[in-house]
């Protein structure tokens, strides 16, 4: 079970960073970022001859699909993935690749070789989590001079080995460790859920600031949906997966001039009143888009994970354009990310958002059941009704796994977050007609059941590759 009893800012769940996975790419990539930094602290660069890396459990099994390699290689040149160009990335592999060296924190060259300084363990797995990660640096007597071993535990998140994740020391008015608490405080205070989280936010940025990171959370998730939506062609990989997003959006806006940029994109879709069945086919398409992007290492936001990236944005889209209730503000934008950022909050302080500690249901489930407690608090809904409907998204994910063939967060990724979103929309409506006093199953109930669901789910489902359709699904592999 994750950490609890911390301070989880809804700008730690929410991350800006590259695909295809938060826990096999962007983990990696922090993780390699922080050695480097501690080793141009530590040692003389003179000292330095060269570099190795360990990858244990589930980042061996998956972590060619996954690009741990290349993240980690990014991550020791000192990258920033909120920030860098996407486009500058193949260039940065190419030179490492071709010179053998590689500029540590973007400071001092030493031996790198990626396919020997970076060895995999499929068969050796660290005890304290699935995704361990070891790096030394060696002098030139083969002395190592440094050694850490990390562990990426999901959504982005590291911890070092021997120290606690520490999220923010200072304290919330409201402390929220479960649904229970968040209503109590709710309750007491008269506030509505965003209401609470965006003054536990306050205490640790100003007002204008806060704002302005949410609103920017939103922007960098329209880029994406907006690019997935305009890319044709195949994922990298094997697989040679064909992109469908482009060819969904290019039918559905057939009819309508939208324009050459993302705001005259936006601008249509919110005058545009489709039938259900083009809704239906639209957030698919959002969802879809999203997560292509993701898998050719785009930039997406962790929403909580990065193979979950597609639910809530597609989502957020369905509320922003095509809801009949109300026009969306961006004080509302900001409310649903705040309302979803604390469900997430709650699945990492009493579950998990690792699916290689719990499975798919710990990725889009938990993304699912965001979604619709922001959706279903968007639409006018009670405390109450908010936290029935992320049960009920999540209630219908339990059990979930993760099997991604081929370790490419593709098939069946890709599709799982149009599924999640709809079900995300499903929950909310259901929420909203419901009297939650009636409910048998509280959200706690379900967060506890979740993770013993994933206590007890066979190793091989948890983003393994070793089961389920990873292991099913005969693919034709080209020979290297």
């Amino acid at each position: 079970m994750d950490s609890a009893s911390q301070n989880i800012s809804i700008l730690e769940i929410f991350k800006i960073g590259i695909g295809p996975s938060s826990s096999h790419t962007m983990g990696p990539w922090k993780a390699a970022s922080s050695f480097a930094n501690a080793l141009a602290s530590t040692k003389s660069p003179d000292t330095v001859n060269h570099i190795q890396v360990d990858l244990f459990g589930s980042l061996a099994l998956t972590g060619k699909g996954h690009g741990t390699d290349k993240a980690i290689v990014w991550g020791l040149t000192g990258c920033d993935p909120g920030t860098v160009s996407v486009e500058a990335l193949p260039a940065i592999l190419e030179d490492v690749e071709k010179s053998n060296q590689i500029t540590l924190d973007g400071r001092y060259q030493v031996a790198f070789h990626p396919k020997q300084s970076i060895v995999f363990h499929p068969n050796e797995s660290l005890e304290f989590h699935p995704n361990g990660l070891r790096f030394q640096a060696f002098n030139n007597n083969q002395n190592c001079l440094l050694s850490k071993t990390y562990f990426s535990v999901g959504g982005g998140f590291v911890v070092e080995e021997g120290e606690e994740l520490v999220f923010n020391e200072k304290p919330f008015p409201f402390p929220i460790d479960r649904a229970s608490d968040l209503k109590k405080c709710c309750d007491q205070d008269a506030l509505s859920i965003a209401d609470l989280v965006y003054r536990n936010e306050l205490t640790l940025r100003d007002r204008d600031t806060l704002d302005r990171e949410i609103l920017n959370l939103w922007e960098v998730m329209t880029a994406t949906i907006y690019q997935g939506c305009h890319t044709e062609g195949y994922l990298p990989g094997v697989l040679k997966v064909s992109r469908r997003a482009q060819g969904i959006h290019s039918r559905l806006m057939s009819s309508i001039d939208y324009g050459n940029s993302k705001s005259e994109w936006l601008t249509a879709l919110k005058g545009y009143q489709p039938a259900f069945d083009k809704v239906i086919k639209f957030v698919s398409c959002f969802a879809i888009a999203t997560n292509e992007e993701n898998a050719n290492f785009g930039r997406v936001v962790t929403a909580p994970t990065n193979g979950a990236a597609g639910v809530i944005p597609a989502v957020l889209m369905y509320f922003i354009c095509f809801n009949t209730q109300k026009a969306v503000t961006d004080r509302d934008i900001i409310n649903f990310l705040c309302v979803a950022g604390v469900i997430g909050s709650l699945f990492k302080k009493g579950a998990t958002i690792s699916a290689a500690m719990g499975g798919c249901q710990a990725e889009i489930g938990v993304s699912s059941a965001m979604a619709a407690a922001a959706l279903a608090s968007g639409l006018g809904g009670t405390v109450d009704q908010s936290l029935m409907a992320a049960e009920i998204a999540m209630e219908h994910h339990l059990g979930l796994t993760c099997d991604p063939v081929q370790g490419l967060v593709q098939i069946p990724c890709i599709e799982r977050n149009s599924m999640g979103a709809i079900k995300a929309i499903t929950a909310a409506e259901i929420a909203l007609e419901s009297n939650p006093s009636l409910a048998k199953v509280s959200l706690d109930d379900v967060i506890r059941t979740m993770w013993k669901t994933a206590c007890d789910m066979d190793v091989r489902y948890k983003e393994t590759s070793l089961g389920g359709l990873a292991a099913n699904i005969a693919v034709s592999v080209p020979e290297c």
